[in-house]
């Protein structure tokens, strides 16, 4: 009798939790703004555990004995000199790589259209890397340098999506940027077997990763993210008219061939910043638009508010567990977003229904 009676108190209890989740927890119930500032509140969380975990010997109580006053020279250093600017860099590739996936996406109508996967980043890093070799070693040449090589290889995938005729099948379009991926890394590889003293250098823009970032880095780098912040503000609004088709967005009085180029100069200028201080972060601009499309729906501005703090929340995650995965080394992050992203992507393909967006 106390067991039917125990069954049915936990049969009840599931029930209410079920209830409870469906109508508090779920998208359709939750308001943007309620998702948006638990987003916050956990990148604020994650920001701070960013300060106290690391692969060294100072740790969480040694961090807050310098906050409460304590005169540690070597946990003052660890923290201020090299754990807060990989933070605050690692939020702005954040941004930059998820709001980059994003565009990427829309103006393509692609929902595996990714910076790392359609050439973008392979671009970027190819052409630091040759300027490397070339002896342009000065760090303020290599922004506007992988800027370019962005640029270039975004126009290369997508033109030859166009002109193939592989813009409208996700896959394919996938597989040529893939391809143009491959191709680059192997010129970079061959470039570390040319120039021995640049290897140490190059190998950097092949495997991605915050460690020993500084922030005379993320200053370099930010009047490109306020520049490409400007742009995407401008285009938000013909984006979302462009994703109801050419003749709608034209007849609202917008130039979708404009939009796309200015989107497309959008990304080269983000994926070109956030690759020249950080390198190649794999599927990050995969992820971060499926999950911010998650809460906020097909509306392109609303996506693009809502990779703002989704983005810098995947980075710092994948960064913290890069740290202590294999303490006391560190494992690359652009490695640890490698693995942790392919299964994301063969799940995404194995959809039954992977609708154009």
């Amino acid at each position: 009798m106390n067991d039917a009676v125990n069954d049915a108190a936990v049969k009840s209890f599931a029930n209410d939790i079920s209830n409870f989740a469906a109508n508090n927890v779920s998208g359709r119930r939750c308001s943007p703004r309620s998702w948006m500032f638990l987003l916050l509140t956990a990148l604020v969380a994650v920001s701070v555990v960013s300060l106290l975990i690391g692969a060294g010997s100072i740790g969480p109580r040694q961090v807050l004995g310098l906050l409460s006053g304590s005169d540690h020279a070597e946990a003052r250093f660890i923290v201020w000199e090299l754990r807060a600017p990989r933070t605050l860099i690692g939020i702005a590739v954040g941004v930059a790589l998820g709001v980059a996936g994003a565009l990427l996406q829309a103006v393509s109508r692609n929902p595996l259209a990714e910076p790392g996967l359609l050439g973008v980043s392979a671009g970027a890093a190819f052409a630091v890397s040759l300027a490397l070799v070339l002896g342009a070693s000065a760090a303020t040449l290599r922004i506007p340098v992988a800027q370019l090589g962005a640029l270039i290889g975004c126009v290369c995938v997508l033109s030859v999506a166009r002109l193939r005729d592989v813009g409208n099948d996700p896959v394919r379009l996938v597989l040529a940027g893939a391809a143009f991926s491959g191709l680059l890394g192997s010129l970079s590889a061959l470039m570390l077997l040319y120039d021995q003293s640049a290897a140490d250098e190059i190998r950097f823009w092949v495997v991605g990763s915050l460690a020993g970032r500084r922030l005379d880095d993320l200053w370099a780098v930010l009047p490109s993210l306020l520049v490409a912040g400007a742009g995407v503000v401008v285009i938000a609004r013909p984006l979302a008219a462009l994703a109801l088709g050419e003749r709608a967005a034209s007849g609202l009085g917008h130039r979708p061939g404009l939009i796309r180029w200015l989107a497309v100069g959008c990304v080269a200028l983000l994926v070109g910043a956030a690759t020249a201080i950080a390198g190649p972060i794999a599927f990050v601009g995969l992820v971060v638009p499926f999950v911010a499309r998650a809460i906020a729906g097909p509306d392109i501005r609303r996506t693009l508010w809502f990779c703002l703090p989704v983005g810098p929340l995947i980075v710092l995650t994948a960064d913290i567990i890069s740290r202590v995965v294999v303490a006391p080394s560190e494992l690359p992050l652009g490695v640890l977003t490698a693995l942790c992203g392919a299964p994301v992507l063969i799940a995404v393909v194995r959809a039954k229904r992977l609708p154009m967006l």
